[in-house]
């Protein structure tokens, strides 16, 4: 299993930008996937997550409305698209995925992809 993450960069607030993760070596069938993010002197927290029996599902309320993640079966990759950015969701955005049918948290990703890194900043 490989994850490779792109897309991130630097922001102005309240703009947008769409995180790809490139999957290798497993489908959503067996998966679970989701993004997670690493703020400065913080733990990785769970944003948004995808599997077989859980379509779609936000970790943290403050993404709501804001964030949507989704699955390109053609191009085993997934996305997040990141709208009305603030300052607080600066962090290093990751992929991370994990067999079985439900998504779980950080903790229990066996497969992690690399970062990218997300600065919102007037």
């Amino acid at each position: 299993v490989q994850l490779q993450a792109s897309g991130g960069g630097l922001v102005q607030p309240g703009g947008s930008l769409r995180l790809s993760c490139v999957a290798s070596g497993f489908t959503l069938d067996d998966y679970a996937i989701g993004w997670f993010r690493q703020a400065p002197g913080k733990e990785r927290e769970g944003v948004s997550c995808i599997s077989r029996d859980d379509a779609s599902k936000n970790a943290i309320d403050s993404v709501k409305g804001r964030f949507t993640i989704s699955w390109d079966n053609a191009k085993n990759t997934l996305y997040l698209q990141v709208n009305r950015l603030k300052v607080e969701d600066t962090a290093v955005y990751y992929c991370g995925a994990v067999e079985g049918r439900h998504c779980r948290g950080p903790y229990d990703m066996a497969f992690w992809g690399n970062g990218t890194l997300v600065t919102v900043s007037s």
